[in-house]
């Protein structure tokens, strides 16, 4: 291969993939459906162990391959030794995706330091940690050589964001100002890790009821958007197949909302059109 060739963005992403926040809700769906694919799954959990280990044996009981990572991604340490731990047991990785995140309601009068620190470390700093060790790590991964010398193997790296940022609302404010910091870090690592890893973001709309809200309030919630409807975790996976095979594709975000980055949601009305 050469230089020239090096310079250019390929598919030859290691089939290994880091998933923060895997064992609940939208990881885990989205760790099942990596190993469906055949990728190696490296779950990511803080305090869910029972969970962790649940996904893992039911991945392993359809053929597929996966180990569960304990980290707490407020602190630095763990942060640190994440994607070294997940090298040494699955090898080079070709994916990281950053879904893990606190989400708790505070305000220009509540928002402390804790706050802040409870959602800007595990939202904001440590995919900031997480993406400079995964690229650390791939930086001299290379796969075998065919035509000559052998080709540096690239990477992908999908932040779960939020619609959020391309809709300010007055509530959650130390957890909104982590989103906005993460679509801005998207965007300035897409530019500084190209060719050869590419960053992208999904950023869901309404998509599982949150702990406090019952299923009514969030159907009412879904039926608010725009499209009268939210997004699933299905959805989110296939957004981020999308992102593992659109070549082209970085420093981006796919909003999948029911168009409520729009604006802020209305109730449903009835329109005429014109023929």
């Amino acid at each position: 291969m050469n230089k020239q060739q090096q310079k250019r963005h390929r598919a030859n992403y290691p089939r290994s993939v880091l998933i923060t926040g895997a064992a609940k809700r939208i990881g885990r769906a989205l760790a099942l459906d990596f190993a469906a694919q055949g990728w190696t799954v490296a779950a990511h959990y803080r305090s869910s162990s029972a969970e962790a280990d649940s996904l893992i044996a039911e991945i392993a009981a359809t053929g597929g391959k996966a180990h569960a990572f304990q980290a707490d991604l407020t602190q630095e340490a763990d942060v640190q030794a994440l994607v070294p731990s997940v090298v040494e047991a699955v090898g080079p990785l070709g994916c990281l995706i950053n879904n893990a995140s606190t989400f708790e309601r505070d305000s220009i009068e509540t928002a402390s330091r804790e706050s802040w620190d409870q959602h800007i470390e595990p939202n904001l700093r440590a995919p900031l940690v997480l993406t400079q060790s995964f690229a650390k790590a791939l930086k001299d991964a290379v796969e075998p050589a065919r035509d000559g010398a052998p080709a540096p193997l690239n990477g992908v790296v999908i932040n779960m964001i939020d619609q959020r940022v391309w809709n300010p609302t007055p509530q959650y404010l130390s957890y909104a100002l982590s989103k906005a910091g993460l679509w801005a870090m998207t965007k300035s690592l897409a530019l500084e890790l190209a060719p050869r890893i590419r960053v992208n973001g999904i950023g869901p709309g309404p998509a599982l009821a949150n702990a406090r809200q019952s299923k009514e309030d969030f159907d009412a919630q879904c039926a608010a958007m725009p499209l009268g409807i939210g997004t699933s975790p299905e959805e989110i996976c296939a957004a981020a197949r999308f992102i593992i095979s659109a070549l082209s594709m970085t420093g981006q975000m796919i909003a999948l909302d029911g168009g409520e980055h729009l604006g802020w949601a209305q109730a449903p009305q009835d329109h005429q059109f014109l023929d």
